[in-house]
Formats: structure tokens, C-alpha cells, sequence
């Protein structure tokens, strides 16, 4: 058997595990070279990081748990000299998909080559608006370079908007713009943390006026589109049940989930600190988990979690929707449609 075939085998295997986590998200690095007018973890830079060896002994824990995707973001994780040792070890494990605002992606190709997903953030068609919502001059210029050299040079590249008040009326737009010459299209959801918890673990910041989505009936009408157009475009990567959750929100005022943080998924911060999400207080560190998973502690913090509605960031709402052994089902048969992805 190819390592491919392996690797493709033990993902089905692990979605297919009947109480098991699925998803985890690891910033390995708190620097970033960017100022997004969105986020707060830019505002929060840390020098101090895990060592690739400790990253990696970390990933081994993941696997053993029943992780199956795993996203690496930052910061900017392509900021670490010892990213693509980084990459290389958790290919090797999980669907992995590597984020980068657009800035180094186009420079690190072949660090990249090997990664299941390239995720590249891109906010508008308009330079300047692009420019100006990552607050840094030449950002859309380096962020389309990068995705048309990534998926030019056959790295599985896929743009990533960030939904706002500000981009709202072009997503349409930057969807067919993208779509149309092959590179996958997902979206994120401008938010930002309401928690209490002043020791959560990375803040996304407060409400921007600028980004808070004000026409709701526009929102809901995206959401509409956007479930018609994944009819016949399927670089679309997003499923109806989240795109019909995320209109209920802004339709109904209501919320089609509970939350299944530190069940479904898990986020892991730069010093190997670990949540079910950001928005709350630390449980403990990566190299505790094992035992930790199943203690008393983790089963009070989930119901917690479960009761929690502070946030609506698509990724934890996706995981959350997608938790039962149906929705494994249904990813672990995407992982087998996506097979040119893991048959390497």
C-alpha cells in the first residue's frame, strides 16, 4: 500500500471512530507581519513557541486521540524557519490545511507542496479595500500573486473572504472570480469575542463598526445564492447544512446548533496551551490531554461549551453541525471524493 492509500485508510478509520474528536487548529507562532482591522492576535505578538520536536510529539497525541483534520495558523505559521519540517510531519498524520495571509505563501512553494490545503485570505476584488482591511500596503498584490503561483504550480490552493459589512455585496463576485479558474472557495464570518473570560485563550477583539454586518436581508440573501450556485459549482467548499445555519442566524435570529467544543474539535495555542475554543480560559497543555480527555474536568468544560453562545466563527459552528456519526459519515466521504488530495 502507497503511503497515500495509508494515509487516506487511517482518515476514513479515524472519521469513522464513534466518539472521537475530528478537527483541531494549532497557531503554532503568535507573530504575524500583518495588522487585519479584524483581529487582536497581531496586537498580542509572543516570540516564545513550541520547538518543531515538541509540535510534532503533540501531533502524535492528536492522532492517537482521533484527530482527522488539522489546520496550522498563526499569526502566520509561515513566519517559523522550521515550518516545513512542521508540515512535513503532520501530512503524514491529517487532512492538513496551512493558513497564510497572503504575504510568504508565493515564496514558500515548496514548504507548501506537501500540504493538503493551502488556504490563502483574500477580502475583495478592489485592491485598495483588501489593502486596507489587512492594513498593509501591497497585501492584495502579494496575496493574488501567491494563489495564482500555488495553484499554477499544482499546490491545492483555496481562497478564503472573510464575510463583513465591508465585502459583503462582492462575495458573489470574489466566489465566481476564484471559482472560475479552478481554485476552491470557502468563507469565514467576521466576529468578535464577547467573553467574559479574561483569561481566554487569543482574542479576536472587539466590534469593529466598520465589519459588523448590518443588512441582515443582504446576508440572508448571500446565503441563499450561495446555496444555489453550490448546485452546479462545486469548488464551493462549504455544505448546505452551514450555509442554512449561518441565514437562520441572521433570518431568524437563531441558533440551529450547540456548540461541541473539546468534543468535535479543539484549538491549540502557540505554547502548546489547549481549549475546546479561543473564547475561553485554557483546560491544560497538549502533552495532557491523554489524560485529561476523558476526566471529570473535561466532561464539566464540555457542558459548558455545549451551553455556550457567544460566538458564531463559521469553523467552530461547522464542526459543531457536522459532529454526529452521520456528519463523520458525510466528511469521511468527502476525504474519499477529495482522493487526489491524499493519494500522494
Amino acid at each position: 500500500m502507497t503511503p497515500g492509500l495509508r494515509k487516506a485508510a487511517s482518515i476514513v478509520a479515524r472519521s469513522l471512530a464513534p466518539g472521537k474528536p475530528h478537527h483541531a487548529q494549532w497557531l503554532v507562532t503568535r507573530k504575524c507581519n500583518y495588522q487585519c482591522r479584524g483581529c487582536n492576535v497581531w496586537k498580542e505578538q509572543d516570540q516564545k513557541e513550541l520547538s518543531a520536536d515538541e509540535i510534532k510529539k503533540g501531533f502524535d497525541i492528536l492522532k492517537e486521540l482521533g484527530i482527522v483534520e488539522l489546520v496550522l495558523s498563526g499569526g502566520d505559521p509561515l513566519l517559523r524557519d522550521d515550518i516545513g519540517e512542521i508540515i512535513d510531519y503532520a501530512t503524514k498524520l491529517f487532512v492538513t490545511t496551512v493558513y497564510d495571509n497572503g504575504s510568504l505563501a508565493g515564496q514558500k512553494i515548496d514548504v507548501l507542496r506537501k500540504a493538503d490545503f493551502v488556504a490563502i485570505s483574500i477580502d475583495s476584488l478592489d485592491e485598495a479595500k483588501h489593502d486596507y482591511l489587512k492594513n498593509v500596503p501591497g497585501a492584495w498584490k502579494s496575496g493574488t500573486q501567491a494563489v495564482e503561483i500555488l495553484h499554477k504550480e499544482g499546490v491545492k490552493v483555496s481562497v478564503t473572504p472573510t464575510i463583513s459589512q465591508k465585502n459583503l455585496y462582492e462575495i458573489v463576485d470574489i466566489t465566481n472570480y476564484f471559482t472560475g479558474k479552478g481554485i476552491p472557495v470557502w468563507y469565514c464570518l467576521y466576529a468578535y469575542d464577547t467573553s467574559l473570560d479574561s483569561k481566554q485563550l487569543f482574542k479576536i477583539g472587539k466590534a469593529n463598526d466598520e465589519l459588523v454586518i448590518t443588512d441582515k436581508e443582504a446576508m440572508v440573501n448571500l446565503c441563499n445564492s450561495l446555496i444555489e450556485m453550490k448546485k452546479e459549482n462545486k469548488k464551493i467548499l462549504m455544505t448546505d447544512k452551514l450555509l442554512e445555519a449561518l441565514r437562520s442566524i441572521y433570518l431568524e435570529d437563531k441558533r440551529t446548533w450547540k456548540c461541541q467544543a473539546l468534543n468535535q474539535f479543539l484549538v491549540i495555542d502557540h505554547l502548546g496551551r489547549v481549549a475546546g475554543c479561543h473564547s475561553h480560559n485554557f483546560a491544560g497543555s497538549i502533552f495532557d490531554l491523554p489524560q485529561k480527555w476523558n476526566s471529570k474536568e473535561f466532561k464539566n468544560l464540555r457542558e459548558t461549551y455545549h451551553n455556550c453562545t457567544q460566538c458564531n466563527y463559521l469553523c467552530y459552528v461547522f464542526y459543531s453541525l457536522h459532529g454526529s456519526p452521520s456528519g463523520h459519515l458525510s466528511l469521511a466521504r468527502d476525504q474519499w471524493k477529495n482522493a487526489g488530495l491524499l493519494f500522494k
